[in-house]
């Protein structure tokens, strides 16, 4: 009886293993389907064979009846992975950072030009109404300097503005660029004393060739050939539209020739003696002013002198009025501001951007006073002036 018993438990064993597990044991490869993540995926139809099931293909409609693992399911989805999370990272928020720091940097510089052309065409407007009043090159020369001064003076003085800290060295340095600064402000007033302010200007455009035939000739520098191309139109605009103009006068062409040769020195003086300086922009220019109306304070009482001064300022106070004092204080104010502006704006462009806006500025001042003044261009005139002003921007745009 206990066989009997044993043989059905063995016969009942055996057909539970059967149902549980129908393809043999031999196969020993499908065994290792129990610790798959994946369930097993058993055929609907009855009656199908193993060796049927196997010749047809697995199809996966979809995967998400897929289970994992309890492991695996506690653990971060594979799916989620920093790299999909990169568009909202920080790196990101810093490139928006910065450019909006590049935005203000040009709405800056912007304002600058702006500012720079304004107060230029305001002084170059009110100069020229003092010296057809008031026909006195240098004493207006002096007192625009001399109005800079002090008000830099009470600026450093009220705290305002930080003032610099110079030595003897720096003051010794400076001199040089001094000299030249001033000797090219009085030559350029004389010019525009003598003739109209827009072919003063025109001449002025020449700067560059000059610059190109110093550094050439007495510094021995060499330039790529755009360079020198570009001086063609220079010139030869200029000599067109001094060939061309109407109210022409030696004194007022001579003088912007001049002004156009100090300048050249006073940037080459500047750039030798002032490289690795810590007093730029502001009250570089300041400190410039001083020391130029130093320079130019005796040159101007034994040129002209305090009795013509005083003749010819009861004649324009009688012929304008009270107005020419207002245009003295205003030619000297500007002055000094749209010269400290171009120094500021220097601090914070390239120099080739800072040439185009200087190209940009004549141009402004050309027409304005054009405009204001009626002076009679002729068309060949303006097409000199067109063309010296194309030759300076070519000419930037080579040099840098």
């Amino acid at each position: 009886m206990n066989n009997a018993m044993m043989s059905s438990l063995n016969q009942s064993k055996l057909a539970f293993t059967s149902l549980t597990n129908p393809i043999p044991r031999k196969h020993s490869s499908f065994s290792a389907l129990k610790f798959s993540p994946l369930p097993i995926i058993q055929n609907s139809q009855k009656g199908l064979s193993y060796d049927k099931i196997s010749q047809k293909p697995l199809h996966i409609s979809s995967i998400e009846s897929f289970s994992f693992s309890r492991k695996t399911q506690q653990e971060k989805p594979v799916t989620v992975c920093n790299a999909y999370e990169a568009d909202r990272s920080r790196p990101l928020d810093i490139n928006i950072e910065l450019s909006d720091e590049h935005a203000a940097q040009k709405i800056k510089i912007g304002l600058y030009f702006a500012t720079w052309w304004a107060l230029n065409v305001v002084f170059n407007i009110y100069n020229k109404k003092v010296l057809n009043a008031f026909p006195y090159p240098w004493l207006t020369s002096t007192l625009s300097l001399a109005c800079g001064s002090l008000m830099m003076l009470i600026s450093w003085a009220t705290r305002i503005a930080d003032a610099p800290k110079t030595d003897f060295e720096f003051w010794k340095t400076l001199f040089p660029v001094a000299v030249a600064h001033t000797i090219g402000h009085v030559a350029a007033t004389v010019s525009m004393s003598k003739v109209a302010v827009s072919f003063t200007h025109i001449i002025k455009s020449g700067e560059p060739a000059f610059s190109v035939l110093v550094s050439k000739f007495l510094l021995g520098e060499t330039f790529p050939l755009p360079v020198y191309l570009s001086l063609l139109p220079i010139i030869g605009g200029c000599a067109l539209s001094a060939a061309t103009e109407l109210n022409f006068n030696m004194t007022g062409f001579m003088g912007a020739m001049i002004s156009n040769l100090a300048f050249v020195f006073r940037n080459i003086f500047s750039k030798k003696g002032m490289s690795g300086k810590s007093v730029s922009g502001m009250n570089y220019y300041a400190c410039l002013s001083m020391l130029s109306l130093l320079i130019l304070t005796p040159f101007a009482i034994a040129v002209e002198g305090p009795q013509m001064w005083a003749a010819g300022w009861q004649n324009a106070l009688a012929q304008i009025g009270p107005n020419f004092v207002w245009w003295v204080a205003a030619q000297s104010i500007f002055y000094h501001l749209y010269n400290q502006v171009s120094y500021m704006s220097l601090d914070q462009i390239s120099p080739l951007t800072f040439s185009i806006g200087n190209t940009m500025k004549r141009i402004s001042v050309i027409v304005s006073s054009i405009i204001i003044f009626h002076s009679p261009v002729q068309p060949v005139n303006a097409l000199g002036a067109a063309i010296a002003i194309l030759g300076t921007f070519l000419y930037s745009q080579a040099k840098h």
